[in-house]
């Protein structure tokens, strides 16, 4: 029996998945890992951490398997991390992560200068803190020396495909997602490159995703008893990756990841750059190109966790949520606002921060715990709606990731859309994904299309009840005018 191998590189983790040729998952393993935050705002991590973590989730992976089972490695993970590669082969210093906000100044004047540039003025309302684009400035402005370095720059998953196989690329997502990238014409941006002062010959070559990057060194196949050959694909960020273990592409509806951020992924015949969310470029051959309209609400179980762990002092998620009393929900004036981290997609607004509006001697912990809960599915909402997706594709939302597993959260989530919602059985995201992927590596993307089609499978409906979500259509109109209060009281 032949097997394949998902390495998805999150933020907090690298999480494993082994899958046999049909596509079931055989067996999962993870490591956490934590990144360096040397000043307020700033995100950073040496990428051999995630080597490490990766070699002993391997370890584990592998336990009681055989390794000449293997025949082909997909990876995926964070996007817009970016890795600063020098002559050596080595990172020159530690990765500047998607969630790093140092660069919020920076962001601003970036947006004036290519506003100015016909050809891709639409690119300012892609660039953000935290992007390849503008991390690479930062980079280039406070630290020459190191940006004097630079052989190549790569996303987070591309550094790990490099040290896997020897051969540096990226793929169409990491690509057009890195603001340096032209969506229209399909390719680096000149245009941009000129106005950021970037030499040419830094820039990885583009593949699709499903195509070969390489092949396992011999050090790795040492190490691990891998046979000959083992391929390595090019792989794609987690977010095609989680769209492609859920579904998304195949069968056109959106899916809400809800994870460390809430990810909102809908896919469109055409590129939308009219509706707010990034238009993701994806291609599985390198040939045909589909499109991914992603929005996010940065901290969706971020904010849950932190609520949880740091306010309420407990690990026990669930027990926060147990007994509550399903009929009342909504029926507070309570709100929780979800942005603890700023916003990309709505408002493009880092320093946009969260709140708790309506508080009162009267208010119990659980309805608090509800609050956090309903704050981000009304972002969720708000989300859909700047994204340009009509409720009728709306009610075919699929929901995957660690928040999907609450069913009073599901509940809420379909009360506060006023829609159907569907909770996946399947929630490996994407290192499920990219596993699937590396599986039809050597095959047609017919076959890739049966994979998924053998997988995709629903847990649970939840439906939308009348009552509750004329509350919570209440509780929207509210919520909506929170941005401007909150910026009007902490404008200075």
């Amino acid at each position: 029996m032949e097997q394949y191998i998902g390495i998805d590189i999150g933020t907090s983790s690298a999480k494993l998945t082994l899958i046999d040729e049909a596509g079931k998952i055989r067996k999962e393993s993870s490591r956490e890992y934590g990144i360096d935050e040397p000043k307020p705002g700033w995100k950073e991590i040496n990428p051999e951490i995630w080597m490490n973590a990766a070699e002993d989730a391997m370890k584990e992976l592998l336990l009681r398997e055989d390794p000449e089972s293997i025949k082909a490695i997909g990876v995926t993970g964070q996007m817009h991390t970016a890795v600063f590669v020098g002559g050596d082969g080595r990172s020159i210093r530690p990765a500047l992560m998607w969630n790093d906000t140092r660069t919020i100044d920076l962001v601003k004047e970036l947006k004036e200068k290519i506003r100015k540039v016909p050809e891709v003025s639409y690119i300012s309302n892609i660039i953000s803190t935290g992007s390849p684009a503008v991390n690479l400035l930062w980079l280039k402005q406070n630290e020459p020396e190191h940006f004097q370095q630079i052989k190549t720059f790569l996303i987070g998953p591309d550094y790990i495909v490099y040290r896997l196989t020897g051969q540096c690329q990226t793929d169409y997502c990491e690509a057009s997602t890195s603001s340096l990238f032209d969506l229209k014409a399909g390719k680096w941006s000149p245009e941009i490159r000129e106005i950021l002062g970037f030499p040419e010959a830094i820039y990885p070559k583009v593949k699709g995703s499903k195509e070969t990057a390489g092949y396992v060194t011999d050090s790795w196949r040492k190490k691990f008893g891998f046979r000959q050959q083992v391929r390595v694909i090019v792989g794609t960020g987690d977010n095609p990756a989680a769209a492609i273990s859920t579904g998304c592409f195949s069968y056109l509806y959106p899916v809400l990841s809800l994870g460390t951020s809430g990810v909102l992924m809908f896919p469109k015949e055409q590129m939308d750059f009219e509706a707010k969310g990034k238009n993701i470029m994806f291609s599985v051959d390198g040939k045909k190109i589909l499109t991914l309209v992603q929005g996010v609400i940065q901290s969706s179980g971020s904010s849950y966790g932190w609520w949880v762990r740091q306010i309420l002092g407990t690990k026990d998620f669930s027990a926060e949520t147990s007994g509550m009393d399903l009929e009342k929900l909504g029926e507070n004036d309570l709100i929780f606002y979800p942005h603890l981290v700023g916003d990309k997609t709505i408002y493009a607004d880092p320093a946009l921060r969260g709140a708790m509006v309506g508080i009162g001697t009267e208010t119990t912990r659980q309805e608090m715990t509800a609050a956090v809960m309903e704050g981000i599915c009304l972002g969720v909402r708000q989300l859909a709606e700047v994204m340009n997706i009509d409720r009728t594709a709306l009610g075919n939302l699929k929901v995957t990731g660690g928040g999907s597993k609450n069913s009073v959260w599901m509940q809420i989530l379909a009360d506060v859309l006023n829609t159907k919602v569907e909770q996946l059985k399947n929630s490996a995201g994407a290192g499920y994904g990219v596993a699937l992927m590396a599986a039809a590596s050597d095959r047609t993307d017919e076959d890739l299309e049966q994979l998924i089609g053998n997988t995709v499978e629903t847990k649970k409906s939840f439906y939308p009840r009348e009552y509750n979500a004329g509350l919570y259509e209440k509780k929207y109109q509210k919520y909506t005018k929170l941005y401007k209060a909150l910026t009007e009281v902490f404008s200075d």
